[in-house]
This record gives C-alpha cells, structure tokens and sequence, in this order.
C-alpha cells in the first residue's frame, strides 16, 4: 500500500489579491455551490484507476479560499477522502483561511468536520499594507479570526506573513514577527512578496506607483526572520518556514521529500512516485474544462511527464536542500547508484569549499549564511 497526501484545490476568493498569481478567481462560470461535488466525483474516478491501494496520511484544502466552504461542504469532501484513500486515523488534515471569511461557528463546524489544522492566511498586521495588497480582512479581523480559531478547539494554527512589501522597513517587519509570537501559533510561514509576471502588483511596480525596498533592506528583514522567530522558540526548518517542536507541516514535507501526493480541483498538481522516479502531472486549469471533463467520467489531468533518472536525482538535490536538516548522501547512494551521483558530488565539495554547503560525515545542507541564495544554489543541481 502505497502512503499519499491529498491536496484539494478551491479556487474561489471573495476578491482576487494584487500579488496573486495562483489558480484562483473571484468569479467564475462553474458555480461555487457545485465544485464541491465535481471534486467528490473526481476522487472517485482517480481511485478506479489506481492501480493498487493507498492510504492517504494528510489532505490538505487549498486555494483560493478554502474557508468560503460551508463546513458541511469540507465535511464531505473529508468523508470522500476517508473512503477513497484510506485516510489515517492520524492524518494532518489542514484548510487554508483567510481571517476575513471566518466565525467561530464556521471554525466550530471545521473542526467537527475533521479538519485538525488551520492555516491562516494573516500577511501582515498593518491595515495599510493589507489594503495595498488586495486583502479583505484587517488588522482586527486577523486577531479575532486566531482568536476564534482557538475557542473552536484548534491547537494546531499556522499563519502566514510577508516581508519585503512596498513601503515596508526592517523595523516593521521586525515588529510584524513580534505580533506574531504574540499569538503563539504552532506554526508560522514568513516569506517575502514575490512580483510575478502579469500581476497587478507587476504593473504598478513597473509603472512606479509602488515602490519595493531596496536590496539591503529586503536582505536584513530576511535574516531577521530567523532571528527573531528563534528568539522565539520556532524552529527554522525549511527555507521558509518555521515551526515549535513537532510541528512542521507533515503536508509540505511529503514535497520536499517526493513523496507521492494526488490532487484534485481546477488546476491542481499530482506527483506519483511508486518506483524512485515519479511522473507528475496537474489537472485543467480552466474551470470549465475541469469541470467538462468531470462531468464526462474522465480524468481532468494535462501534461503529464515521466521524470527519468537524472531529473529524479536533481530533485532529490534540490528539494532535499529545502529541508534546513538537509540531505544523506549514503542514502541517495542507495536509492539511486553511485555513479548517478559522480557529478553532483563534485558540485557538493565545491559548495562546500564555497562555505554554501555543510557537510557534516555523509549528510549535507545548506550553511545559514547561504540560505538568502538558496535558488542559486539549487540551480547548481539542475
């Protein structure tokens, strides 16, 4: 039997934000109130064609804003994961929130549903940079959302926080990560805003109505979110998230160790990895083709690719590095031959002459003053 994570994508938002380049929308032609049931019958068809049993060990709803659900509607998507996929009794079961769609009689009904983990989409604790980024929840509301989330029985809350947005200086960004711990989540993810291709943040940034800070201001908020967050009691445990003890993401992990994972929705992403190597592929992006082909008992999934040998040791590489504790070398011997690590080996005493990589007996990972050019380094293995 094969172990497998669930990802559930909800495309859906009351408000499509500024910085977002995701699979989602405030409005689309399949209507919200039937996706729930395009999502069951999908599960459906994707287990008729496994070829052998899984057990499912974490779902994960994600979006999108998976909180504009009823919790009768993430209830039965739950059930259909439990009947489907073999889903463990123990299973990280997380839905993405964002502080604006939440009460705690929605959270109560979550958590009656199954659902064990939140991950609260907060950004930031200044009104004025929720509003530059196309939030639709505030200061307050994010508050009241943790807030509740703990009176509906929560003890397991993630939020997330951006840094590097316009206008923001290192002291904010300082004082957002003490906001923070102030809540004592279990789990805090702090990433800087990225300006992706096609984007409204991308044409203000280039029209110069907003304005980013400079490089070195960007590259003291990110060194001081370690800080700060260990000071804390969080443990920096991929590049960039940070967890107490015991309670990193068991969803994400499966990532960046290739493990297998299927999803399901408009434009999800799936990789199966029964044999070392893996294939992925994702599903329709467009809700209406999704939803066509649904409907028709056909699997929506496009572009599916079979990673050969070397693809399979390079991601290996390069997500294992993700992960703060890094990578055994001993073991990618084992899983994949020597000689498929001939040449990277050579990349891995070069970065460590480089003092970009530690290696400490077979086991290597990033060197913390590295991890600021960590992208530079995974490219290395490509």
């Amino acid at each position: 039997m094969i172990r497998t994570g669930l990802y559930i994508h909800f495309p859906f938002c009351l408000k499509k934000c500024l910085y977002c380049d995701f699979n989602s929308a405030a409005s689309s032609i399949l209507a919200r109130e039937e996706y729930p049931q395009l999502l069951v019958r999908e599960m459906e068809l994707r287990q008729a064609r496994l070829a052998q049993p899984v057990q499912a060990t974490t779902l994960y709803l994600g979006g999108g804003t998976p909180s504009l659900m009823a919790p009768a509607e993430v209830a039965a998507l739950i059930d259909a994961a439990a009947a489907r996929f073999s889903l463990a009794p123990d299973a990280e079961i997380t839905l993405e929130a964002n502080p604006g769609t939440l009460t705690l009689e929605k959270l109560s009904g979550y958590r009656s549903a199954g659902v064990n983990r939140i991950s609260l989409g907060i950004q930031s604790f200044e009104d004025r940079l929720l509003e530059m980024l196309g939030r639709v929840h505030s200061r307050q509301e994010a508050l009241d959302a943790f807030e509740a989330c703990r009176k509906a029985g929560f003890d397991n809350v993630s939020i997330d926080l951006m840094h590097s947005l316009p206008g923001q200086s290192p002291a904010q960004w300082r004082q957002a990560l003490a906001d923070g711990i102030a809540l004592a989540p279990e789990h805090i993810s702090a990433y800087a805003l990225s300006v992706e291709e096609e984007t409204p943040f991308e044409a203000l940034v280039e029209s110069g109505n907003l304005t980013l800070p400079g490089e070195e201001d960007a590259a003291a908020m990110f060194e001081a979110t370690a800080e700060v967050l260990g000071k804390g009691g969080y443990r920096h445990y991929e590049i960039s998230n940070f967890a107490r003890p015991g309670r990193q993401s068991r969803h994400n992990g499966a990532y960046w160790t290739r493990q297998s994972y299927l999803g399901f929705g408009a434009g999800a992403h799936s990789f199966w990895n029964d044999n070392g190597m893996g294939e992925r592929w994702h599903n329709a992006e467009g809700a209406g083709e999704y939803r066509e082909a649904v409907l028709s008992d056909a699997l929506p999934e496009r572009e599916r690719e079979v990673l050969n040998h070397d693809q399979a040791v390079s991601e290996a590489f390069f997500l294992g590095l993700r992960v703060l504790a890094g990578l055994d070398l001993d073991q990618l011997e084992k899983d994949y031959g020597a000689s498929a690590l001939a040449s990277r080996l050579e990349i891995v005493d070069r970065l460590v002459a480089a003092g970009q990589l530690v290696r400490e007996g077979s086991r290597i990972r990033l060197a913390p003053q590295a991890i600021i050019v960590a992208n530079r380094i995974f490219a290395e293995f490509l």
